[in-house]
Order: C-alpha cells, then sequence, then structure tokens
C-alpha cells in the first residue's frame, strides 16, 4: 500500500477528525468542570441589556468553544425564571459569534505555540492538586491537541492536490453550493460541534483541496447543523426554555438559506474577505455570525413573539402517568434488581431538581401555579422514596450476598437524602417564599443576587450529583464532594455579608433578615443531599477518610 492511497488517506484524515472533535470537547469539558459556577453568574448578570448580553454569551463561548454549551446554559436559566428569554437570545446570538471567533484564532499557525501549550498542561495537569490546575492543564492539552489534530490534516491532505478524483469531487461540490450546504450541515450535527465542522472545512480549503464556493455553503451549513444541535437537546424542556432555542434556529438556520440562495445567484466578492480561500472561508464565518447578531438583537423581542404562537403549551394534552421502575420480578435477580431501584432514585432526583429550579422564581414573583406543583411533586417524591425503601428490604431480606445487601443500603440511604431535600424545597423554602409575598417585601438588590447566585451554584451541584449516580465516575464524584466544602464555606460567608449589611441598617435587608438567612441555610441542605450521592464511589476508592475527603486522589 502506497503512501497516497485512498484507504490510507482516509484513515489519516478519520483519526485527525476523530482528534479534532476530541480535542474541542476535551477544552469545554475542562472549563465546564473548572469554572462552570463562573461562567454561570457571568452569564445570569449580564443581561443587562441585549448588546451587553450579546457580548457575554461571546465571551462565554470563547471560553467554552461550543455555542451549543451556551445556549444550554441560558435556555436552563431562562426555565428556572432568573432571565429574561429576550436576553437569553440575545445572548445566544452572541454565543454563535464568539463561536466565530473562536475558529479564528484555533487556524493561527505559530510553531512554537503547540508544544509550550502542551508543556505547560501536562505539567499542570500531573503537579497540580486543586481541581482548577488540574482542569486548567486539561484545557491547555485539548488545545495542544487541536493544533495537532490540524497539522495532521494538513500532512494527509498535502500529497493530494494533485489526486484527479478528489479535485473532481471538489469541484463538483464548488457547482452545486446545496450539496455542500447539506454535507456542512449534517457533518456538524454528527460531530456535534460546529467549530469542528468549520475547522475542517478551512484546513481542507488552506491545502487547496476545496473551492471558496464550496466551502462557503458548507460553512452556512455548518451554521445550521450547530443550531439544530442545541434544538435536539431541548426536546424535552420547558416551553420557555425552548423558545429562544427555536428562534435562533429559525434566525440562524433562516438567514444562512437565504445567504445559501444569494451565494447560487451572485458571483459574491471573494476578494474583499481576504486573500487566500481558506482566510475568505473563514471571514465569511465571521461576517455571517456577526451580521446576524447585529441585524435580530433591536428585533429580538418581535422574533419571540413569533416563535411563541409555533412553540406554545398545548391547551389539552393527555398526560401519562408515570410507570415505576421497581420491578417485583427483578428481586430473584439482584443486579437487575439494584438496577432498577438506582433507575428509581434517578427519577426522584429529576423530580426534586425540578422543584429547586422552579423555587427561587417564587422569592421576586409569587405563583400560586407554581407553589401547587412543587407541593404535588413532593408528594409524588415521597411516594418514590416509601416504594423505593420497601423494594430494597424486600431485596435485602431475599439475597445471602452481603455486597448486594451493601449496595442495597447505600441506595436506600440516597432515596433518604433526596427525599429529605424535596422535603426543604416544598415545605421550608416554599414557605419562606409564601412569607415574604404576603409580608410585601423583598431582598435587597445585593441580597437577590446572593440568593440566585447561591441557588445557582446548588442547582449545578444536584445536576452534577444526578450524572455521577448515571456514571458512577471517580473523578465527579470528588468533584462533588469538593464543592460541598466550598457551599458550606460560601454560605458563610454569605452570612456574614447579610450581616454586615445589617449593621449598616439596610431597611431592606432588616425586614428580611431572617427569610434571607433560613434560605441560605435551606440551599446548603438540599446541597449536601445531593451530594451524598458521591460518598459510596469515593469510600470504594479510597478517596474519602473516615471523616472528610482526603487530601489527594487515589490514583494508580
Amino acid at each position: 500500500m502506497t503512501e497516497t492511497s485512498p484507504l490510507l488517506f482516509l484513515f489519516h484524515v478519520a483519526a485527525a477528525a476523530a482528534l479534532l472533535i476530541w480535542a474541542v470537547r476535551l477544552v469545554r469539558t475542562g472549563v465546564e468542570r473548572g469554572w462552570s459556577v463562573p461562567l454561570r453568574r457571568l452569564l445570569r448578570r449580564g443581561a443587562d441589556n441585549r448588546l451587553v448580553a450579546a457580548l457575554t454569551g461571546a465571551g462565554a463561548a470563547l471560553v467554552l468553544q461550543s455555542s451549543t454549551a451556551v445556549a444550554m446554559l441560558t435556555a436552563n436559566f431562562v426555565a428556572a425564571g432568573t432571565l429574561a428569554a429576550s436576553a437569553g437570545l440575545a445572548i445566544v446570538l452572541g454565543a454563535d459569534v464568539g463561536s466565530a471567533l473562536v475558529v479564528q484564532l484555533l487556524v493561527l499557525r505559530t510553531d512554537w505555540v503547540m508544544p509550550v501549550i502542551l508543556l505547560v498542561g501536562v505539567t499542570l495537569f500531573l503537579k497540580s492538586h486543586g481541581r482548577s490546575g488540574r482542569m486548567a492543564g486539561r484545557v491547555l492539552i485539548g488545545l495542544a491537541l487541536i493544533f495537532v489534530a490540524l497539522g495532521m490534516i494538513r500532512s494527509a491532505t498535502a500529497p493530494l492536490s494533485d489526486s484527479t478524483a478528489l479535485v473532481g469531487a471538489m469541484s463538483y461540490l464548488g457547482g452545486d453550493p446545496l450539496t455542500a450546504f447539506a454535507i456542512g450541515a449534517v457533518f456538524a450535527w454528527v460531530v456535534q460541534s460546529s467549530v469542528a465542522a468549520v475547522l475542517l472545512v478551512v484546513t481542507l480549503a488552506a491545502q487547496g483541496l476545496m473551492p471558496v464556493t464550496a466551502g462557503f455553503a458548507m460553512v452556512l451549513g455548518a451554521n445550521l447543523g450547530g443550531a439544530f444541535i442545541a434544538f435536539v437537546l431541548t426536546l424535552g424542556a420547558d416551553v420557555t426554555a425552548r423558545r429562544i432555542v427555536v428562534a435562533n434556529l429559525a434566525l440562524r438556520g433562516g438567514v444562512a438559506m437565504v445567504a445559501l440562495v444569494a451565494l447560487s445567484s451572485f458571483v459574491p466578492p471573494v476578494g474583499l474577505l481576504g486573500a487566500t480561500p481558506a482566510r475568505q472561508i473563514i471571514n465569511l464565518h465571521l461576517v455571517f455570525n456577526l451580521a446576524l447578531a447585529l441585524l435580530a438583537l433591536p428585533v429580538a423581542g418581535l422574533v419571540l413573539q413569533l416563535v411563541t404562537r409555533w412553540v406554545s403549551v398545548p391547551s389539552e394534552s393527555a398526560t401519562l402517568a408515570r410507570v415505576s421502575a421497581l420491578d417485583p420480578s427483578a428481586l430473584s435477580r439482584p443486579d437487575r434488581a439494584l438496577a432498577c431501584a438506582t433507575r428509581e432514585i434517578l427519577q426522584m432526583g429529576e423530580q426534586i431538581e425540578a422543584m429547586l429550579r422552579a423555587i427561587v422564581g417564587l422569592y421576586s414573583d409569587w405563583s400560586d401555579t407554581i407553589a401547587t406543583a412543587i407541593t404535588d411533586k413532593e408528594r409524588e417524591v415521597d411516594k418514590i422514596h416509601i416504594d423505593t425503601k420497601l423494594y430494597l428490604a424486600k431485596l435485602q431480606r431475599q439475597t445471602g450476598d452481603g455486597e448486594i445487601a451493601a449496595r442495597a443500603l447505600e441506595l436506600a440511604d440516597m432515596a433518604v437524602n433526596l427525599e429529605s431535600a424535596g422535603n426543604v424545597i416544598a415545605d421550608t423554602m416554599l414557605a419562606l417564599a409564601r412569607r415574604l409575598d404576603e409580608g410585601g417585601t423583598a431582598f435587597s438588590p445585593t441580597g437577590q443576587t446572593e440568593i440566585r447566585d447561591f441557588h445557582d451554584r446548588v442547582l449545578a451541584n444536584a445536576q452534577a450529583g444526578l450524572n455521577v449516580l448515571m456514571t458512577m465516575n471517580p473523578d465527579a464524584a470528588r468533584a462533588l464532594v469538593e464543592e460541598k466544602d466550598l457551599v458550606r464555606d460560601l454560605e458563610q460567608q454569605l452570612q456574614r455579608s447579610h450581616l454586615d449589611r445589617l449593621r449598616q441598617g439596610l431597611s431592606e435587608s432588616i425586614e428580611t433578615s431572617n427569610i434571607h438567612q433560613e434560605t441560605l441555610r435551606a440551599l446548603k441542605q438540599v446541597n449536601s443531599a445531593f451530594t451524598m450521592i458521591a460518598y459510596p464511589i469515593l469510600s470504594e476508592t479510597g478517596d474519602l477518610l473516615q471523616s472528610r475527603l482526603s487530601r489527594a486522589p487515589n490514583r494508580a
């Protein structure tokens, strides 16, 4: 087999593309694990006006290297009622611009950058004891691997510039923008990253393998595919959250199709976009998203009004009863019975997460409907809790396996802890929000911000706890327990901050003092309940001392 054989070429390009996709994901997950809380706070506080919101979204996408990740975070805030829909749409539009800027940065070719950031990244990851240091190393390693992947693509495609078959195929795409557009959209959706898709197109164009017209069409298609990712991921989300994702899809996809028609009908002035085909394609990607944001920001409210007609709450819908995962016939097969109990506890956690997400909005805007929904959820959680404990008790009686019995006890403890979190939300926090409404008082602006920020951190930890329950990942479990200490310290800091405001004689703080302090304590209790999910995992790995988390992870 020669070095220019088609099969070897496909292997090289496929491997390079896989490395590129994984490296982009490595950077995003590193940022999410290391700095998710500050990022979430930045997004929520940057919504004072649409321009600031768009800039905030662009900055977040630059850090996360993913507009989809920003869209998902924003949708969660809108669903929780802590962010206006128009501000959310502005953030998502800005995130698309930030994603285009990421591509601009990643195609810069500086020979010394890759080895330097790889060396620093590996050193940080191996030598750092704190999570932030390790995640910074992870991000730098991911960036270095992006440069490596792009170099692999350039090396693999360099000998093919004289390949008649490949040149012919690319020339065909240059004359058929619609097919190139569809390929770009599907590829971005398949790899779940418009950044990776655009980087691949730009690299092929830089090698002289892809005509500019084909590159333009594929990049426009990648924009549609990138917007479609968040649309699919939020199909089961709250209607208010879905509206901003649908609005972004309609704007980004619609304008991309209009641009494709213009590209097919007129000869674009490509010389204005850069001196080389690769530069022209990458600049088109940035100009497209920047122009879209500038045009759409002033009419974001109107667009959302139109989308509201498409994505509305059904007037009548059939409600399917929840089916319990606790299968009595599985009790004779302990492994399967444990899996059934785990599924039931996961459903229990998801119900409590929904309650936690909704409760914070009642502190500023009371709603009897939402309060009733939270109470109904709590009754359902109580039933799941009782049924799960009885199921696990039967399993313990029937099995003689000590390991199975121990795991059943761990799951029962998880159910107890989660049920207590549901009680805190439905009893304590709901009563506090009602007192705030009935008394006609409100938190001070600083106090309101503190409560929302603290709630958001606890909500993120609750989601992380459910992820740990599904994956049983020791690293994720350790990060969750580390968060428990951080939340405890933060709660004490916020309590002191509140007392400082009392000493200053701020009337809002005095009127709502007890409610503010009890809310902080309640949120800390909810956080602790979800954190307890991680303890059995860390106990098995040796990362957990008898009374607290060990100083260093027990890794081979």
